[in-house]
C-alpha cells in the first residue's frame, strides 16, 4: 500500500466463517473474507460477491467516493436502503476489495466465527 493509504487502512485475509443475516434470511456466507480496518471507521468484512445472494439486492442511486478506496455503488434490500456497497474499480492498493461487499452492521447482523 502507498504510505498515505497504509497509515490509514489495513487489510487482513482470514478464513473465519462470516455470515450476514436479514431477519432469518442468510444473505452471505463465506470463509474467504477480507477484514478492512480503516482509521476512524468500524472494521468491515469484505465478502466475495460469489458468496452473497445477489438476487436479493437492487442497485441504489447512492454513489460515494473515498479518496483511499475509490468510487462505491450501494445496494439495497426491499426494506433496507444502502445496506451494502461495492468498489468495482478500487484504487491501486485496494484492488483486493474489488468484487466484494461490506455490509452496514448497524442495519444487518454480521457474525464472524
Amino acid at each position: 500500500m502507498a504510505n498515505l493509504t497504509a497509515s490509514r487502512i489495513t487489510l487482513h485475509l482470514h478464513a473465519r466463517r462470516g455470515r450476514i443475516y436479514h431477519c432469518d434470511i442468510l444473505l452471505a456466507d463465506t470463509r474467504d473474507g477480507i477484514e478492512l480496518h480503516e482509521k476512524d471507521y468500524p472494521q468491515r468484512q469484505y465478502i466475495p460477491k460469489a458468496d452473497v445472494d445477489m438476487s436479493r439486492f437492487t442497485v441504489s442511486t447512492t454513489v460515494a467516493h473515498c479518496p483511499f478506496k475509490g468510487e462505491s455503488t450501494h445496494g439495497s434490500l426491499s426494506d433496507i436502503t444502502d445496506v451494502a456497497w461495492s468498489y468495482e474499480h478500487p484504487i491501486g492498493e485496494m484492488a483486493a476489495i474489488a468484487d466484494r461487499l461490506p455490509f452496514d452492521s448497524n442495519k444487518v447482523p454480521e457474525l464472524v466465527q
